[in-house]
């Protein structure tokens, strides 16, 4: 499939003309366009390289979150509450890394009645081989230095703060 012709104008500031002009200025019109767009083009550029490995960016990070654990098994509700994700995505994401290889479930022996994802060693094989190749392209920002992406988070920071994904930890002085 031939990629499309890149437009000579840009279509987010031309429906924010557009817009101004019939509704008037509203710059987060503007923002959440260029927010929603900017997620396509990273989530299909990350999906490109985890692909190869079976997995989509959902069950990448399910993957990698499981490396982080001590154990390398969380319970499937700690996985939901970390990922910001509804217990039924995380049923569905860990069924596929189950039946893939990558996950294997385990009765949790602190609840008789929960389970726990664990990563297989396959799993951690395929989450090391496609985090290199993640980190060799920048995770799809690789128009962006090191300070651009603090700064793409830090602009973030507040939106996810306020959507109560967190509560951030109280700012002390300088020397204390």
């Amino acid at each position: 499939m031939a990629k499309p012709l890149a437009l000579d104008f840009d279509p987010i500031a031309r429906a924010d003309e557009l817009w101004t002009r019939r509704w008037g200025g509203v710059p987060s019109m503007a923002a959440i366009t260029s927010v929603m767009r900017a997620h396509q083009i990273l989530l299909s550029r990350v999906d490109a390289v985890v692909k190869p490995y079976g997995l989509t960016f959902a069950r990448y990070e399910a993957l990698v979150l499981l490396t982080f654990s001590r154990t390398g098994r969380l319970p499937l509700s700690k996985i939901g509450e970390r990922l910001m994700v509804h217990p039924t995505s995380v049923t569905n994401t860990v069924d596929r890394l189950e039946r893939d290889g990558l996950v294997a479930r385990r009765p949790n022996p602190a609840d008789g009645r929960g389970v726990l994802a664990a990563i297989t060693d396959r799993g951690r094989d395929v989450v090391e081989q496609a985090t290199r190749e993640l980190m060799a392209v920048d995770f799809g920002m690789e128009g962006y230095d090191a300070d651009r992406c603090h700064q793409v988070f830090e602009l973030l920071r507040p939106l996810r703060v306020a959507a109560g994904d967190f509560s951030p930890a109280p700012e002390t002085p300088a020397g204390d």
